[in-house]
């Protein structure tokens, strides 16, 4: 382990954790020892000709890989957010590169596949739709997690951040075609690829139903008394949660098509036709997410212009109420001077008829400005 951090200090040295407040400790790995008590492991089994191998020894990984060195098959080793000194084991006992242990144990990288020797490691973002009630200008939409699959010729590790995208009722499902299974550590890759993107599909569908609601509370008469600019602020964030989704699909395109389209070694011919299928949903999926984003940007723009026209007709009403004030303003200010000589002051029917001839005046004023929708 002092190997491996040598070797970061001198590829990274600047790289700190965000959200690490205390310094890492690093322990270097003991042979000797056991490692396979750490708390991040999940599961751990071997499988041979598509089937879990049912021994006691296999339940740790370096039993697993015992087994496996010994009667052939691969060994399933899955782990949740492992510290270094939990994975340091692990990683020494099957070899992993050092910067792909630091990416597994850090997280909050960018979906990608890597090629580390005689190992594949690749990142997924996991997306999970929050549910609830009502959008608001603060709701949570979508969650993130990730999985990071190591996957070498007779082993894969999983290992995943996050409380959602457990991959317990993926196993489950995969021991049930043992088939499937018998292709090796590619077919646990496909699955695990095969999952994640189904789960985009889901909460694609979920977004898209989001959407048609803003959309209809936007361009739906308005109530009286509300206000238009109070759906920016569930625009905006609902922008911002497309966008997060966004980061997790597009940048899983290009290793979907590595997987499906160039020969590997480490991924079964028979599997990489069916990288092909999740390829074609994950690229249907980032079409989805790329509409709603343009959809959303539309539904921004007519809501401002709503807000633009809704201003304007009440800029409207008050110059058109002004106008009409200002007939009788500029009437008693004529009269109001107070000069001597004013025929109309001493005029039996000056009164009535200034009165009758405001009303008039405002009348005409008041119709005609409603003829033309300003009133």
């Amino acid at each position: 382990m002092s190997m491996i951090r040598d070797l970061r200090a001198a590829v990274r040295p600047s790289l700190r954790h965000p959200l690490r407040k205390t310094p890492t400790t690093y322990t270097a790995y003991d042979p000797t020892r056991d490692h396979s008590a750490s708390t991040a492991v999940v599961d751990c089994a071997v499988y041979r000709d598509g089937r879990r191998v049912e021994d006691d020894a296999c339940l740790t990984p370096r039993g697993a890989m015992r087994r496996v060195r010994e009667k052939g098959g691969f060994a399933w080793i899955g782990l949740h957010e492992p510290t270094e000194a939990e994975f340091a084991g692990i990683a020494a006992e099957f070899g992993l590169h050092p910067l792909a242990v630091e990416d597994a144990v850090h997280a909050h990288q960018r979906p990608k596949l890597e090629r580390y020797d005689d190992t594949l490691f690749t990142v997924f973002k996991t997306i999970h739709y929050v549910e609830h009630t009502e959008l608001t200008a603060t709701s949570e939409v979508v969650e993130t997690g990730e999985v990071m699959c190591f996957t070498g010729p007779d082993f894969v590790i999983t290992v995943r951040h996050g409380g959602q995208g457990s991959l317990r009722n993926l196993r489950h499902r995969l021991q049930d075609e043992p088939e499937l299974l018998s292709k090796g550590p590619s077919a646990v890759l496909h699955a695990i690829a095969d999952h994640v993107v189904d789960g985009y599909i889901a909460v694609a569908d979920a977004v898209e139903l989001d959407i048609d609601q803003l959309e209809i509370d936007v361009f739906s008469p308005a109530v009286k008394g509300s206000t238009r600019g109070t759906d920016t602020g569930r625009i905006y964030q609902l922008k911002r949660e497309v966008l997060e989704f966004k980061r997790a699909v597009t940048p899983l395109l290009r290793p979907m098509q590595l997987l499906s389209e160039r020969p590997m070694r480490l991924v079964d011919p028979d599997i990489q036709k069916y990288f092909r299928d999740v390829a074609d949903h994950l690229a249907r999926v980032q079409e989805q997410v790329v509409g709603f984003d343009e959809l959303l940007n539309s539904i921004l723009q007519a809501n401002l212009a709503q807000a633009t026209v809704a201003q304007n007709e009440d800029m409207r009403k008050i110059t058109s109420w002004a106008a009409i004030v200002a007939v009788p303003t500029a009437v008693c200010g004529v009269y109001g001077m107070n000069f001597d000589h004013m025929p109309e002051l001493h005029w039996k029917y000056g009164y009535p008829m200034v009165l009758t001839g405001i009303v008039l005046v405002c009348l005409t004023i008041h119709r005609t400005l409603k003829r033309n929708g300003w009133l």
